[in-house]
């Protein structure tokens, strides 16, 4: 991180606003991070020590996936009370203190607002549910059945079955896009703008940086409740559960998506701005419409200040021609806006698995990944080159695997806690029975046997953040795409007058590369091997090349 050009802001040194450009976001996924109080469970206090370890890993802030109070039937992502810290992950103290110790390292810190539904045990749920006339009757999406009794229309839940939970008190249906006990808040409704801004408002004042937004593009619903279109099923392509999930089989036109959410979304940054260097990533879930929304969302500097980018979080392996392809619609659709690019998350198989990689190959992937235009989002364990952990069935957590196994093993796979010691059966993450078990496999790859081997995955991550970084154009540049065939991707990184070329041998085989006519220095800093002759630049199989320039040099 540079902070030499940084600007003193209270307790945290932050450099200009535009600090979120092309930055690298390590995600914690808390539950399994660190347990600092023995009950199996991570906590606030266990990410703070270890903190060491993201600092050193050189990522420029992390992002903590949701430790509000909550009933936990879907982790933290059903939100029983906003303002507070559930007891499990420790006290507001604690997270005070996270903030002043990650500030200390210059690492910024992103907390994930989950905006569009709560838990069903929030007190606003219960006191809209109680009556069609109280204060609230009007902050959660309800609808009266159909003459028949059935639901309102057919919107389904991501997590199977009908979008709709029939209350006998209210004689109503209510909207749920995930668990029944997720009821879908009714932002149509200024006044629950209003609380969700005043929401965002406390963390801000608290210190936060910013947000990462989950399912930002659920926040508004048609208010005519119109049935989805059935969709062609050669577009189904989404990335959790598709086998198994009819969700996959409706044009979601109108339970998500709605231009309503725009306005929203400006006041959210209108709040954001009147802080200095806030930022907020947000996640565009959807198949079909994923860069026409990221590019609506994040364009005119007065919206969101980058989406989270599905496009490899699918199951297919990306080819030289995929990435290219994803690249070039990118280059053209997004225009003044901003991707946020990810391979592995919380919510799907993790990606040395899901595309069956080898060593050298998670090692390329991760290079290409710290080199595409756009901010960086690491998922926990993916600088251990981690696979996907098989858990048994009697050892589930996660509902949606539960409900739908054994086609679909749910996300438990992806959330096993972090290996950080290998002579310890928990991996030195807890001193009881960790909530999800710890896989053995993970073992030999703990951090503190990779901290101790130069040549490990781990080193290679310092190394190519450290890279990344060294090269505005590696950051905040634009991007050309060069070649995206016959295994090879390639591309240049321009910003002002540099220029760094990036090629990408994506076989198992040496092949040549072109590199383009110019004064091209070979940067050897980058951890990668090329075989560079008077003839030209060979790549070994698996390996880059990045050379550097002057933009106005021949």
């Amino acid at each position: 991180m540079n902070l030499m050009q940084d600007m003193p802001q209270g307790d945290i040194v932050v450099s200009d606003k535009d600090w979120w450009r092309g930055a690298v976001i390590y995600q914690i996924y808390p539950r399994s991070f660190q347990d600092s109080n023995g009950d199996g469970i991570g906590d606030l206090a266990g990410i703070i020590h270890r903190m060491d370890h993201i600092a050193d890993l050189g990522v420029d802030a992390i992002w903590i996936s949701p430790f509000f109070r909550s009933p936990m039937l879907d982790f933290g992502y059903d939100v029983s009370d906003y303002r507070d810290v559930d007891p499990m992950f420790g006290t507001l103290g604690d997270f005070d203190a996270l903030i002043a110790r990650a500030h200390s390292l210059g690492v910024k810190v992103l907390i994930d607002l989950v905006l569009s539904h709560t838990s069903n045990q929030h007190p606003w749920f219960q006191e809209s549910g109680c009556s069609r006339e109280n204060p609230k009757a009007d902050w959660y999406v309800w609808a009266d059945a159909k003459p028949d009794g059935s639901p309102p229309n057919n919107w389904l839940s991501i997590f199977g079955g009908s979008a709709w939970e029939w209350s006998g008190d209210r004689m109503q249906y209510y909207l749920h896009n995930f668990l029944k006990e997720q009821p879908d808040l009714n932002l149509h409704n200024e006044q629950v703008q209003d609380e969700l801004l005043a929401v965002a408002k406390f963390w801000l004042d608290r210190g936060v940086d910013g947000f990462r937004l989950d399912t930002i593009n659920f926040y508004f619903h048609d208010k005519e409740l119109r049935d989805n279109p059935a969709l062609d099923p050669e577009q189904r392509n989404a990335t959790i559960a598709p086998e198994v999930n009819p969700y996959n089989w409706q044009d979601h036109l109108y339970d998500k998506n709605q231009p309503e959410n725009l306005d929203f979304l400006r006041r959210l940054r209108a709040l954001m701005d009147e802080y200095p260097a806030a930022t907020a990533v947000g996640e565009v879930g959807d198949g079909q419409y994923g860069l026409q929304i990221q590019a609506e969302y994040t364009s005119g500097n007065d919206k969101v200040h980058m989406c989270y980018s599905f496009e490899f979080l699918s199951g297919q392996t990306p080819s030289p021609e995929r990435f290219g392809g994803v690249l070039e619609d990118y280059e053209r659709e997004i225009g003044d806006g901003w991707a946020c690019w990810a391979f592995s998350n919380h919510d799907v198989v993790r990606h040395a698995s899901r595309w069956n990689l080898g060593e050298e190959a998670r090692r390329l992937y991760a290079g290409l990944l710290l080199s595409m235009r756009g901010s960086i989002c690491l998922y926990q364990g993916e600088e251990l080159g981690l696979t996907e952990a098989y858990v048994a069935f009697e050892d589930l957590q996660d509902p949606y695997g539960i409900r739908f196994w054994p086609k679909f093993k749910g996300r438990d796979g992806c959330r096993t806690p972090m290996p950080w010691i290998s002579d310890n059966q928990n991996g030195g993450f807890t001193d009881s029975k960790p909530w999800l078990p710890m896989a053995v496999e993970h073992l030999a790859r703990a951090v503190g046997n990779q901290a101790k081997d130069t040549e490990s995955i781990l080193h290679f991550y310092r190394k190519m953040i450290a890279f990344r970084q060294s090269y505005p154009a590696m950051t905040k540049g634009a991007l050309e795409l060069l070649s995206q065939s016959d295994g090879i991707l390639s591309f240049i990184r321009t910003y002002d007058d540099q220029q760094v070329f990036c090629a990408f041998n994506m076989t198992g085989g040496a092949l040549p590369i072109d590199v383009p006519e110019g004064e091209w220095t070979q940067d050897k800093g980058a951890p990668f091997t090329a075989l560079e002759t008077d003839k030209g630049v060979t790549l070994p199989p698996f390996q880059a090349y990045f050379a550097a320039k002057a933009a106005d040099t021949e």
